[in-house]
């Protein structure tokens, strides 16, 4: 069976969007934590991150299924198999993506648990997770060959 190529404007298209949001993201982080419950930054912010979120793990999804064997169906194993198949580095797969993939589904099935305190901490310190991963992804998208992957 042939190998499927990664559709770099598919690919593209999510990571603008990562980037629209990180942008939006990092406005809310500019607030004080008083105005961040008081300017609807909560609300924002939860569904600012949950669009990141999307993003990365739709790209992780689309990646993966180039690869044999990469497929998951479960979001922390995408997190593992990019480390895995060597996309992102493994440590960062392991310790941050996982945890990355657990607040995705946290805020989308226990989203009346979520906190003001979790979302704005994440805004304020995680962040540069999410440029970690789409430096990688653009580094797949520059030298496909590397991960024995191409690209249309």
């Amino acid at each position: 069976m042939k190998q499927l190529p990664i559709e770099k404007d598919t690919v593209l298209k999510r990571v603008n969007g990562i980037q629209v949001e990180l942008a939006e993201l990092e406005k809310l982080g500019r607030l004080s934590y008083g105005d961040f419950q008081k300017e609807k930054g909560f609300e924002l912010g939860q569904y600012h991150l949950h669009r990141a979120l999307e993003g990365v793990f739709n790209i992780s999804a689309h990646i993966l299924s180039r690869i044999p064997g990469g497929q998951a169906t479960k979001y922390k194993d995408m997190a593992r198999n990019l480390g895995k198949f060597g996309i992102i580095d493994k440590e960062f797969a392991e310790s941050q993506l996982t945890k990355m993939a657990d607040y995705r589904v946290r805020l989308v099935h226990f989203y009346a648990e979520v906190t003001p305190e979790e979302v704005y901490k994440i805004i304020r310190e995680n962040l540069g997770d999410f440029e970690t991963f789409l430096t990688a992804i653009k580094n797949v998208l520059e030298h496909p060959e590397k991960f024995g992957l191409t690209v249309e």
